[in-house]
């Protein structure tokens, strides 16, 4: 595969949508797109002409098919990741209408795992499928535990203690369905099937801290024989295709019971893409009818999410003045934050100035930490007490100094941005 596909994310902001992106943008088998119907973190992300923002990109929208068969013929789109459940359905079942191939498995397998009903209906006859009951039953084992058809995150689910509690709830929502209550413990399963219906890979993974659904910490476990059975039936009773996983709860007794399933990527299969395992490529690699393998590392690996700031300064500079000490050295050590942010720049054609009152030789120094001066297109050592000012170009300059009497000095008399090494964060892209 030499030429680069054009592949677009959508909607790009969710958890699962900066996975994909996470995965694929380093990869040179592709060009890296993003598309949402509203403003979120996406558009930090994407470099300019890369993502797409269109209230209109909504699929309930009379017009969206052909709006979002605009934005493909116009970023040459050949290949599209659904990244909601909702989505995914729409776009497996209006393939032939759109511009692009969409990455998931066929309509028909979407509209089952979309439905909890037709999941547990289609699993039944199986040992692994939880019990639902259906209403009036007098000898209702409670707890119960309470769930819409098509809902994902946990929204709406809910235990009923007692038949007040039933009664409650279900006078809220009377299209909840009412399964056995689960209290074990609960597995997520990442697993791949390649284009000819192999399983190829089964990843059982722990769901340790959920927020929002998601697994904010998740450690991969091994696979049991119970687990692989159960990956190995719903491979063999839906059609799937790339990527999917299901999850799982304990009853009782200890054994797993399918909760879900969805022929989609999820956001935690990251853990194993640490190990070796890029789900997000494979898929391509799939929807192209390329021969995959799995290589996976043998080694633990966990994940935990938290957090995490990305800023849009709204500033044009064309030349950084940087300083040295306990800026891009920092307790003997090269400030990796600091330097991707001159690597950045080096990029993106901006000149750097290496501006510092060193002690010793500079060159030395720098080939001491393993840095280049060629980064640099000029490196100036102050040996005397003169201000930093003196030496800055403020034409599109900004400066960047640990010190803040230096940094007060340049705002004030040359009136440019300047910055401390914690906020070089805002500058990263």
């Amino acid at each position: 595969m030499s030429a680069k596909h054009n592949v677009l994310i959508f909607p790009a902001g969710s958890e699962i949508g900066l996975e994909i992106y996470h995965a694929l943008k380093y990869s040179h088998h592709v060009e890296v797109f993003g598309a949402s119907g509203k403003s979120d973190h996406a558009s930090f992300l994407y470099e300019e002409g890369r993502y797409v923002e269109d209230a209109s990109l909504y699929v309930d929208q009379a017009h969206f098919i052909e709006r979002l068969n605009g934005h493909l013929r116009r970023l040459n789109i050949e290949f599209i990741y659904p990244t909601h459940d909702t989505i995914a359905v729409f776009l497996a079942e209006h393939q032939a209408q759109l511009a692009a191939r969409v990455i998931t498995s066929c309509a028909e397998t979407n509209r089952i795992a979309r439905s909890k009903r037709k999941t547990y209906t289609l699993f039944r006859p199986f040992d692994f499928c939880p019990a639902v009951f259906s209403l009036p039953c007098p000898d209702l084992p409670y707890p119960v535990f309470l769930k819409p058809d098509a809902g994902q995150g946990g929204k709406e689910s809910v235990r009923a203690d007692d038949e007040q509690d039933l009664t409650f709830y279900l006078r809220k929502s009377p299209d909840l369905l009412v399964t056995e209550y689960l209290p074990g413990e609960e597995l997520s399963v990442d697993c791949f099937t390649d284009f000819h219906g192999t399983l190829l890979f089964i990843g059982p993974r722990t769901r340790e801290r959920v927020q929002m659904g998601i697994s904010f910490r998740s450690t991969a476990v091994d696979v049991s024989d119970e687990l692989r059975h159960i990956a190995q039936t719903i491979n063999a009773t839906v059609s799937l295709n790339g990527a999917w996983f299901f999850q799982v709860r304990q009853d009782r007794r200890g054994r797993f019971r399918l909760l879900e399933f969805a022929p989609r990527q999820s956001s935690t299969m990251g853990l194993y893409r640490h190990a070796g395992v890029n789900f997000a490529l494979l898929s391509l690699f799939n929807a192209l009818e390329i021969p995959v393998q799995i290589l996976q590392n043998d080694y633990p690996v966990q994940l935990d999410r938290c957090l995490y700031n990305r800023y849009k300064a709204d500033l044009s500079f064309s030349r950084v003045y940087v300083d040295f000490d306990e800026t891009v050295i920092a307790d003997q050590r090269v400030n990796e934050r600091v330097m991707a942010f001159l690597y950045q720049c080096r990029n993106r054609g901006i000149a750097l100035v290496l501006l510092t009152r060193h002690r010793y030789d500079i060159k030395d120094t720098l080939n001491r930490y393993g840095i280049a001066g060629s980064l640099f297109a000029e490196i100036i050592q102050l040996a005397d007490d003169r201000p930093k000012r003196d030496f800055i170009d403020p034409e599109g300059a900004i400066f960047i100094d640990n010190y803040w009497f230096d940094r007060r000095d340049v705002k004030e008399k040359l009136g440019i941005p300047v910055f401390d090494v914690d906020a070089v964060e805002c500058l990263l892209r």
